[in-house]
């Protein structure tokens, strides 16, 4: 055991009315909701990197937090901060953790000591996750960082660094297969370009495409039967990202016949920096089959920037579980905090307080869904909105042509009047759940 939280207990429900600021009062993890315990449900994730290895930096300024496992840059730190990580994991009753290589190991001089500094963590993990019952819901590899990524990763004019990029991929998901991770992540932070002054597109897309279907090659190889996911990304580091929206990556997916194989992991921020709400890309990976997972956080509405706050806002956390339970639930997915704490946050309290809070947030918000899902007057609203499509001649229209739908109008007498779409009716009966 570590001191770095030390007298901190093991969170536990109370309920609404507890006064404890170390207590749920939304999740309590055994409740049965819509047949499924609510832990089963949310299958909660925290981020490594965002909790243990960010250090409070912004580009104004450095570093704010000051922990034990500071400076990162050997193996016993690395150690350390895994010892304080699942001692975290264990005081919120998180059933799962998540990855990037460098937030668990320090680089080393060459590939090759980065890659059995990585092996040794691994092997680290894997005692703690025995000890503990925490499991790995996904792990991934930074390709962003590293000044060697600067114009991409599988998307680089190099060579050298699509292959330095392929081998890095290959160990963290050895890694992640070996400790029985149940999703690998594809997170393109730098597969996009700044001009197209020097970029071919054509061939970057090409690259990045060859790049994914290697992967899902070689995870078949070794036998990996998690998921393979993409995250989204748009705007941010670079100008213009391949992987913009959710849309974007399946147009990708279906260019690479990789449809089929890869789902999406969606983040809450990535959404808004998109243009798009939580829900409109949770509701368009459903209607696509590629809905896989989620990072839970959210953004500063008046900052232009990818903020990973910890979520607070139940009302837009509704409707996102919303879809989730429309899409079936999450399979090999869950909700991973990609949230971290605000630079001036900097006790040890602060961090299991914010997961504490965003957990809370989660449970209220998914109940809120699953009462809307089952009530089905949403549903029922939706249904009647459309329900002259489901007449036969609707649907021979259809399966028509033009000239015949067409036709109906001058023979039918057709003078169409425009409809309500209730949309505040809607509004106000989202809110009697929330």
């Amino acid at each position: 055991m570590t001191d770095f939280f030390a007298g901190m207990d093991a969170i536990k429900y109370e309920g609404p009315d507890s006064d404890n600021d170390f207590a749920f009062r939304h999740y309590d993890p055994d409740e049965i909701v819509m047949g499924k315990a609510l832990k089963d449900h949310l299958r909660f994730a925290a981020a490594y990197w965002h909790s243990f290895a960010w250090e409070g930096g912004d580009p104004f300024g450095g570093p704010t937090f000051q922990r034990p496992w500071y400076p990162q840059d050997d193996m016993g730190r690395a150690k350390l901060k895994a010892d304080v990580a699942f001692e975290m994991f264990q005081i919120l009753g998180v059933p799962y953790f998540c990855w990037h290589d460098a937030d668990v190991r320090p680089e080393g001089a060459n590939f090759a000591e980065s890659r059995k500094r990585l092996e040794e963590i691994v092997d680290y993990f894997g005692e703690k996750m025995e000890a503990t019952g925490v499991n790995l819901l996904w792990g991934t590899a930074n390709l962003f960082s590293n000044r060697r990524f600067m114009s991409g990763a599988a998307t680089n004019p190099d060579p050298d660094v699509f292959a330095y990029s392929a081998a890095t991929v290959k160990a963290c998901l050895d890694a992640t297969h070996k400790l029985g991770g149940q999703n690998y992540v594809l997170w393109g932070g730098r597969e996009g370009y700044e001009t197209l002054l020097n970029t071919d597109m054509g061939r970057e897309r090409q690259q990045a495409g060859r790049f994914l279907q290697m992967v899902v090659e070689y995870a078949d190889k070794i036998g990996f039967k998690g998921g393979i996911l993409i995250e989204p990304k748009p705007q941010e580091p670079t100008k213009h990202q391949y992987d913009y929206d959710v849309a974007t990556v399946y147009g990708f997916l279906k260019d690479f016949g990789l449809e089929n194989v890869v789902k999406v992991n969606v983040e809450q921020g990535h959404a808004i920096l998109a243009g798009h709400s939580f829900e409109h890309e949770l509701a368009l990976a459903r209607e696509l089959g590629i809905f896989g997972s989620i990072d839970m956080n959210r953004n500063d509405y008046q900052s232009g920037w990818d903020t990973d706050q910890f979520p607070n806002n139940v009302p837009e956390m509704a409707l996102a579980y919303y879809e989730v339970l429309r899409a079936g639930g999450f399979t090999t997915g869950g909700t991973n905090f990609d949230a971290k704490l605000r630079r001036q946050s900097l006790d040890p309290e602060d961090l299991v307080l914010a997961h504490v809070g965003g957990m809370d947030a989660c449970a209220a918000g998914l109940k809120a869904a699953a009462k809307m899902l089952e009530d089905g007057k949403l549903e029922a609203a939706r249904e009647a909105r459309y329900a002259g499509w489901q007449s036969d001649t609707a649907q021979a229209m259809l399966a028509g042509d033009l000239e015949a739908a067409a036709a109906r109008v001058e023979a039918e007498g057709i003078e169409p009047e425009p409809r309500s779409g209730r949309q505040e009716r809607l509004e106000n009966l989202v809110n009697r759940y929330v």
